[in-house]
C-alpha cells in the first residue's frame, strides 16, 4: 500500500504527479487552495479546467498544471454552487480524484483538507472522511506509491495527525485480515 504522510505548507510547491484542487461546480478558482493553485500556475490551468464544466458534486477531472511542479490538477468538486460542502460530497470527491489518478497512471497525489476552508467543515470530520475514503481507494490504486496531505497551519495538520493515528491504531488492532485463518 502507498505511503500516506502529511506536510505542513503549500501544496503548490509539491513536486507530485497530482494536485487535488477542492472544486465548485463551474470550476473557477478564485479563492482558496483553487486560487492559490491558480496564482501559482497561471490562468491556464483555469481555462482548461472552465471548459470541461460545469461538473456535479462529487465529480472530477484533470487539467495540465500549468508551471507548477506537479504534473497534472485533478479538480474534485467538494463545494456546491452556495459553496458549501457535507460528508458525501467529500467521499465523492475523494473517489472521483482517486479514479482520475488511477486512470492517469499517478504514482504521487497531493490532497488539501477538502471542504474545509471555504466550505467551512469541521477540521475533523474532514480528516476521519478523507482518510478513511483515501485508505480504501488505495486498495484499488497499486500505481500510487505516495499519497500527501498538504494542509497549511497547525489546526488542519493536527486534525489529520489525529485521523491518521486512529486509523493506524484501529488496524493494528484489527490485525490479520478477517477470515485469513490466523
Amino acid at each position: 500500500m502507498a505511503r500516506i504522510q502529511l506536510w505542513n505548507g503549500d501544496i503548490c510547491d509539491l513536486e507530485v504527479d497530482a494536485i487535488v484542487n477542492p472544486a465548485n461546480p463551474s470550476l473557477w478558482m478564485a479563492t482558496g487552495v483553487g486560487g492559490a493553485i491558480k496564482r501559482a500556475g497561471g490562468d491556464a490551468i483555469e481555462f482548461a479546467a472552465v471548459r470541461q464544466g460545469p461538473l456535479g458534486l462529487g465529480q472530477a477531472v484533470v487539467t495540465p498544471a500549468g508551471t507548477l511542479a506537479a504534473r497534472m490538477i485533478i479538480h474534485a468538486v467538494s463545494l456546491d454552487r452556495d459553496r458549501r460542502t457535507s460528508a458525501i460530497a467529500i467521499e465523492e470527491a475523494v473517489r472521483s480524484a482517486m479514479a482520475r489518478a488511477r486512470e492517469n497512471d499517478v504514482t504521487s497525489i497531493a490532497f488539501p483538507a477538502l471542504g474545509t476552508g471555504v466550505g467551512g467543515y469541521p477540521l475533523d470530520e474532514a480528516a476521519q472522511i478523507t482518510l478513511a475514503t483515501v485508505r480504501e481507494e488505495l486498495e484499488r490504486s497499486p500505481s500510487i506509491e505516495v499519497l500527501t496531505f498538504a494542509l497549511r497551519g497547525a489546526a488542519p495538520y493536527a486534525a489529520f495527525q489525529a485521523a491518521l493515528r486512529a486509523v493506524e491504531v484501529a488496524s493494528a488492532v484489527a490485525g490479520p485480515a478477517a477470515g485469513d485463518g490466523r
